[in-house]
């Protein structure tokens, strides 16, 4: 029985480890926006952890409802999208808390970093960073959300614990394997952003923008995604099938799409625009 227990624990880590790993739409994209926030390679591993934590709490906490079977709830159709729509939503607040709009309301829907204006209106000159309370709201209710890797952990690992007592257990160190391949990615993207060729200054102006634009941006990649789910399923559920056989790489669908366009063409295209931006801005004064 013991034997049993450990196998399923030490499968259980290194599935979060995978999960970790993998382009997730629930990870990815959070992490990335908050660690570059943070500048700081150590702040970003702290933050990574933070998010990640969270996540771990909140899969122990489901292990637990799934070993009772009372996470019907879960089979409800499109709860995804539902979540896509929560999550997007507190992405795009949280943007909006990072880049200082002060007048929300307004003809350009787009952070005015993206429009290259020179005159902020929009923003104030000196937005504020991610805090680690919004890292872990994001990371509890991020947890939430099901896939091939969830399924395996609720359906398989979770019912062959031998008591209710431990049956947090799996999702625990499912939690745990994805938050030491998190922080390490936290530690990396605030790494990677402080060893730019740029001033303390610079950089944390940058930071706080890019974060800012990746949680706005990538809140309303997440709001459509959820939408599109919703009114047409066919559509949302189309995806490419791969020869590799690992959640999240199998089928390359709109999960796939969602961490793309948040990550690489949000988050990185508004580094990179915006890090000549400053420069010349601090250039001239």
């Amino acid at each position: 029985m013991v034997g049993l227990v450990f196998l399923i624990l030490i499968y259980s880590l290194g599935l979060g480890v995978v999960h970790g790993i993998t382009p997730d739409e629930h990870t990815w994209p959070i992490t990335f926006s908050y660690a570059i926030g943070s500048f700081s390679a150590k702040k970003g591993f702290y933050v990574g952890l933070l998010f990640s934590s969270a996540f771990a709490i909140q899969r122990a906490i489901a292990s637990e409802l799934a070993y009772f079977a009372l996470i019907k709830w879960a089979d409800i159709a499109y709860f995804n999208y539902y979540l896509y729509i929560l999550i997007g939503l507190i992405m795009f607040f949280t943007g909006i808390y990072v880049l200082r709009f002060n007048r929300i309301f307004h003809i350009e829907i787009l952070p005015a970093s993206w429009l290259g204006k020179k005159d902020r209106h929009e923003i104030n000159t000196d937005p504020r960073t991610p805090t680690p309370k919004m890292a872990l709201l994001h990371g509890f209710i991020a947890g939430w959300g099901f896939g091939s890797f969830a399924l395996i952990l609720y359906t398989v690992l979770v019912p062959r614990m031998p008591s209710f007592y431990l049956a947090f257990l799996p999702g625990l160190f499912f939690g745990i394997g994805t938050m030491l391949v998190q922080a390490v990615f936290g530690y990396i993207f605030g790494r990677w952003i402080r060893r730019m060729n740029i001033s303390e200054k610079q950089g944390l102006r940058l930071a706080s923008i890019v974060s800012g634009d990746t949680l706005f941006g990538g809140g309303i990649v997440f709001v459509l995604g959820g939408l599109l789910g919703l009114i047409f399923p066919k559509i949302a559920n189309l995806a490419i099938i791969t020869s590799i056989h690992v959640g999240n790489l199998h089928e390359l669908g709109l999960a796939f799409v969602m961490v793309v366009s948040t990550v690489l063409f949000i988050g990185l295209g508004s580094m990179f625009y915006n890090v000549h931006k400053i420069q010349e801005e601090y250039g001239k004064k």
